[in-house]
């Protein structure tokens, strides 16, 4: 096995170009023209007409009654292949596939595509609800309950410092005045949760490695925008600092992931056995990690 093999564990279910669910056997109707309702129609058909913009976006088509900006990018792949993420809609197709051919795929599959972009949409809106005000007294995610951030100039924190307390609701104060701008704020506690994430995952690695009958050999932290974890087949494992937001049973889940592909370097039933050995919850686990919501951080 070469020494360079390496899986990830995604943030999102599907974060790379993909086939869409198998084709359907009808294509959807056509737009329904400009006019007055009629009894019995579905109701998708009368809405307004929505819009979406990838920012990268090259060609544009009408689906139902969506117009969607998509980028385009010809690829060595040998089908067309789709995806919808935080930008928008992402088509790749083979050099020798006419546009024609592609924009007939797109539209056989509107369905999929509008709820995709609909969902996709929802998301980056509570996204945008849930980010995080730098500022005295700003309350984050942390260990599956929240963390109180104070700034604190008095004599008895030094500049630049940090003091953690512990109770019912954890306080971080951070030596910085009450000017400081959200962008030392952020920094500050950035730094912080980076440490504390090292130490708790260098915990937890050495609670599951002999577990697994497996040796790790290095940990990396990520900020990845895309990614909880990786893991190569030379012992590096990669955790994203920010699984710190979670709850330790969500953080213990990706650390056996992580572990378990040092053993098998796939996503086989094997590998899913390897993980039931040491967790047999796990499928739960995922569920959450999957589900919980995290702030955007910047």
């Amino acid at each position: 096995m070469s020494r360079f093999l390496q899986l990830v564990l995604d943030l999102f279910d599907n974060p790379a170009p993909q086939a869409p669910p198998p084709r359907s056997a009808a294509p959807p109707a056509p737009p329904r023209p400009a006019g007055p309702l009629v009894a019995g129609e579905p109701l998708a058909q009368v809405l307004p007409p929505a819009e979406f913009a990838h920012p990268r976006a090259s060609r544009r088509i009408q689906l139902g009654h969506t117009h969607v900006a998509y980028a385009f990018r010809r690829s060595k792949r040998r089908t067309i292949g789709m995806a919808v993420g935080p930008d928008g809609l992402e088509v790749s197709a083979p050099r020798w596939v006419m546009v024609g051919e592609v924009e007939a795929a797109l539209r056989e599959k509107a369905d999929w595509i509008n709820r995709k972009l609909l969902e996709m949409g929802q998301r980056q809106q509570q996204l945008g609800a849930a980010r995080i005000d730098w500022r005295h007294g700003v309350v984050l995610p942390y260990l599956g309950g929240s963390l109180h951030v104070l700034l604190d100039s008095s004599a008895t924190l030094h500049h630049g410092s940090v003091q953690f307390e512990p109770g019912p609701l954890p306080t971080l104060r951070l030596g910085l005045p009450q000017h400081a701008t959200p962008a030392q704020i952020r920094d500050a506690v950035q730094a912080w949760l980076m440490r504390q994430a090292r130490a708790l995952f260098t915990e937890r690695l050495n609670h599951f490695a002999p577990q697994l009958g497996v040796q790790w050999q290095r940990l990396s932290l990520s900020s990845a925008a895309t990614r909880w974890g990786s893991a190569s087949a030379n012992g590096a494992i990669r955790l994203n600092w920010r699984l710190l937001h979670h709850k330790l049973a969500v953080i213990d889940y990706v650390v056996a992931h992580e572990l378990s592909h040092l053993r098998v370097m796939d996503h086989s039933p094997r590998f899913w056995d390897t993980v039931h050995s040491v967790m047999p919850d796990y499928a739960d686990r995922r569920s959450q990690l999957k589900a919980e919501l995290l702030p955007p951080w910047a």
